[in-house]
């Protein structure tokens, strides 16, 4: 006889599930929350209709960021899939590098979810290695 396995289908309230998985969540808006987990970067995440928007901050890059480190990001957004680089300018003086994703809630697993942290953490680490050749270089 074969080993069958049967994949079952539970469903969880979003807070208290990443909670039960290590996470520290702390509703900083009305659908904003700040996510943490050990000594990873928090990721924000907003959550507007069906969609949930994820954000890692990574800092203002203006000083030493030129057409190079420009190419650099987007070429290294081939490798940090299923996020990308991207440019937060909602503050035009203060524009911040960051690391976006997002998901449909509507059949959102919590396999899903938890790979978008996961992801994030790989993403952050190669991003730590670029920026420090460029903060070295100046």
């Amino acid at each position: 006889m074969s080993n069958v396995l049967i994949a079952t289908r539970r469903e969880e309230e979003f807070v208290p599930f990443l909670e039960m998985n290590g996470f520290v969540v702390e509703k900083i808006g009305d659908s904003i929350f700040k996510v943490s987990r050990e000594d990873e970067l928090p990721v924000f995440i907003s959550i507007s209709g069906n969609n949930m928007y994820f954000e890692v901050d990574l800092g203002n890059v203006s000083e030493f960021a030129d057409k190079d480190f420009y190419f650099k990001l987007l070429d290294m957004n081939t490798v940090v899939l299923p996020v990308a680089f991207g440019i937060n300018n909602s503050n035009p003086a203060d524009p911040h590098l960051v690391l976006v994703e997002s998901r449909e809630t509507g059949d959102l697993s919590d396999q899903e979810l938890l790979a978008v942290f996961d992801a994030f953490e790989l993403a952050v680490d190669k991003a730590e290695v670029l920026l420090a050749g460029f903060v070295k270089s100046e």
